[in-house]
């Protein structure tokens, strides 16, 4: 497919399942602003890939002042894998920097029940930290709507707490940068669908440790609320809707108790009055 058509296939035949729902996102959440320096977080796979087409078309038809850098982050890829999203970048027309890290290296010694957990803090640190050295103000993830409703039920089953994956966060650690994901509204069905439609090819995980652990990925709790939704779809199609509308409707006086920063707060507190 000529590059052309791979970025009019976003805001024509994906109009509206990619393209309004990317404008929906920046629009509703505040994403981008005059004068932001962004740098668009491309791990290699499909949806870090299609973020950045998003952004170009954004820079492109936008009535915003923005930059964007494209930033890749080598935590100790085979190196046919970072041919692979090097030959994809070029196909794509996105100009990479790329820097290297040890994280799968420290992840591989750390013995830990959440690998995926700590690779992906310290991959978020080196990606602040690169993304600062370039004077960028904002880091984009490609995170998408599956992985928001996924992480509520996570967090309802194994963590005991209802909280979901914010469109936006301020770094609590890296002064004046902030975290944004712009295809919060995409679904990854759709994501899919523009990549097979469009003949391209992407990267999947790449982590060394789920490649020596096979049965850890097979097992992987993430995949297990994919099957859950996948189940539950079949008994309404509006669940996944309603799942992620249920952020947006808490209801203070329905809950026994919730916390805001360090503040606990408990029904009882203001029941008398």
């Amino acid at each position: 497919m000529e590059l052309v058509d791979i970025e009019k296939s976003i805001i024509k035949k994906y109009r509206k399942t990619i393209w309004s729902k990317f404008i929906k996102a920046i629009k509703e959440y505040e994403l981008v602003k005059d004068n932001d320096k962004i740098a668009v977080c491309i791990s290699g796979g499909k949806d870090s890939f299609l973020m950045a087409k998003c952004f170009q078309e954004l820079k492109r038809h936008g009535q915003m002042n923005f930059e964007l850098e494209f930033i890749v982050m080598d935590p100790g890829y085979k190196e046919e894998t970072l041919h692979s999203i090097k030959e994809n970048a070029i196909s794509l027309n996105i100009p990479l920097n790329i820097f290297k890290t040890d994280v799968f290296e420290i992840a591989d010694t750390l013995n830990d029940q959440s690998p995926c957990y700590m690779c992906a803090r310290m991959r978020r640190g080196h990606l602040y930290n690169y993304a600062k050295e370039l004077g960028c103000n904002k880091i984009a993830l490609g995170h998408h709507f599956d992985d928001v409703i996924e992480t509520i039920l996570l967090s309802l089953f194994y963590a005991g707490d209802y909280k979901t994956m914010m469109p936006k966060l301020r770094s609590d650690h890296f002064e004046g940068m902030e975290l944004i994901r712009p295809l919060y509204l995409i679904k990854e069905e759709d994501i899919i669908a523009w990549g097979k439609y469009n003949e391209l090819g992407f990267i999947n995980c790449a982590c060394k440790f789920t490649e020596k652990n096979s049965q850890y990925n097979q097992n992987s709790k993430r995949i297990e609320m994919k099957e859950l939704i996948k189940e539950l779809r079949k008994k309404s199609p509006y669940i996944e809707k309603n799942i992620f509308k249920s952020t947006h409707n808490v209801n203070l006086h329905t809950v026994i108790g919730y916390h805001k920063n360090k503040e606990n707060y408990n029904f009882l507190d203001d029941y008398d009055n």
